[in-house]
């Protein structure tokens, strides 16, 4: 029995996470992994792949580094989970304090759902309204009901939860406004990713602070990908902008299963309980703490722009300029497909992942770390060029000759 017979039979869909299933994925990539150091994953044969997934970006500077494998292992030699709050719990919100501007308090969780699911209760508990806008272009908040019921995905969710989360699209202040002007007493919060595959424009995220003031509601940053990425002090300090809450996840930890909701005091205090007689608000929280690492941020965004450069150049070079694009935030670019008739494409998407992994490379998106260096860029921008020879023929005399797995799937669909 092959492991993804064993996976799918042991585990429903084959992985805890949706982006890590078999429908992501070429049928050339490996199936399970086992391990991972620096920039490379290697499969149950100990066959090494140079990965660009890094945990779904969670990973920045490297798989198992040494530094903050240390810290950590260090840190269970005291206990991991104490009876009272721990040193390393305080020390490490103190770190968080005084890294981000907007943030007075910090909660540690488990994870980024159960961190984006506390800033959405806070802010209900906050404002004693109900209803979130939360930004449709923006993939994943949450496998809570408030988000998981405005997907695709939202059988077994009560149609009155569904009802509570509303869409907005990014960068586009009108649609936000409209909800505002539909709900004008309703709406808890604001809930959106500064950036994800594009910088705000005409002072988008700056709009949307002004309407949260305006209508009373909270704004919530989830910063799960773009903390200690875009920015040390996040992309809410690259961009300008102060949040009421924001969130964060395990990229503050190099993949560590640590998250946080932090910001503003007069919210925060709510899971509090030093206040004699207040209603609280149940926050669910754990910590493991890791050391800093310098000048990780800066190096990702160069990465990125050679990357982003280097498709490119390669994609001009054979004629490809309209078929494959290289684009987005330089320290998170992605590759847009486009078949024959200059549409979009799943198929060429699928190709071209099926290309990089017979170099060995694993391309699910591009999440650079502090391990890929000068070698692992020059290797890369090699199967750039051979990859996309193969998308050229497949253009000229179609697909099917060169395709020999089944087309990925979007994450979030309503039947399988």
């Amino acid at each position: 029995m092959t492991y993804q017979s064993q996976l799918l039979r042991a585990i429903p869909g084959g992985a805890h996470t949706y982006s890590r299933g078999f429908d992501q994925y070429p049928s050339n990539a490996p199936q399970i992994l086992k391990r991972g150091s620096g920039a490379y994953v290697y499969d149950e044969n100990e066959q090494e792949f140079l990965d660009y997934g890094m945990a779904l970006r969670a990973v920045c500077i490297g798989y198992a580094d040494p530094r903050v494998n240390a810290a950590a292992m260090q840190q269970m030699q005291y206990g991991n989970n104490l009876t009272r709050p721990s040193l390393i719990e305080l020390e490490a919100a103190q770190t968080l304090i005084e890294a981000i501007d907007s943030v007075d308090m910090v909660k540690f969780t488990k994870n980024g759902s159960t961190a984006t699911s506390a800033a959405v209760k806070l802010s209900r508990a906050y404002t004693g309204r109900t209803l979130i806008a939360r930004c449709l272009e923006h993939p994943f908040f949450s496998y809570d009901d408030w988000f998981i019921g405005s997907t695709e995905v939202k059988r077994g969710i009560p149609k009155s939860i569904q009802d509570d989360t509303l869409t907005f699209h990014y960068n586009d202040i009108d649609s936000l406004q409209a909800l505002f002007e539909k709900h004008p007493k309703s709406i808890a919060c604001v809930i959106l990713e500064p950036s994800n595959v594009e910088h705000p424009k005409n002072n988008f995220l700056h709009n949307v602070r002004s309407l949260c003031d305006k209508y009373g509601a909270v704004m919530i940053l989830d910063e799960m990908i773009t903390g200690f990425r875009w920015h040390i002090k996040g992309a809410q300090y690259y961009y300008g902008v102060c949040p009421d809450l924001c969130t964060f996840g395990k990229a503050m930890a190099n993949g560590f299963s640590v998250a946080a909701v932090a910001g503003k005091r007069e919210i925060m205090q709510l899971g509090s309980i030093e206040f004699e007689g207040s209603e609280r608000v149940f926050l669910l929280s754990t910590t493991h703490g890791a050391e800093m690492a310098p000048n990780v941020v800066e190096y990702l965004w160069d990465y990125g722009r050679q990357i982003v450069h280097g498709f490119n150049s390669i994609a001009k070079d054979l004629g490809l300029s309209e078929h494959c694009i290289a684009t987005g935030v330089e320290c998170q670019p992605y590759i847009l497909t486009f078949d024959e008739n200059r549409e979009s494409s799943l198929a060429y998407r699928t190709l071209f992942l099926q290309e990089m992994l017979r170099h060995k490379i694993l391309f699910p998106c591009i999440a650079m770390s502090y391990a890929h260096k000068k070698t692992e860029l020059e290797r890369t921008l090699e199967a750039f060029a051979k990859s996309l020879e193969v998308y050229k023929k497949a253009l000229k005399e179609g697909i099917g000759a060169y395709l020999h797995s089944p087309v990925v799937k979007p994450v979030f669909r309503k039947y399988n």
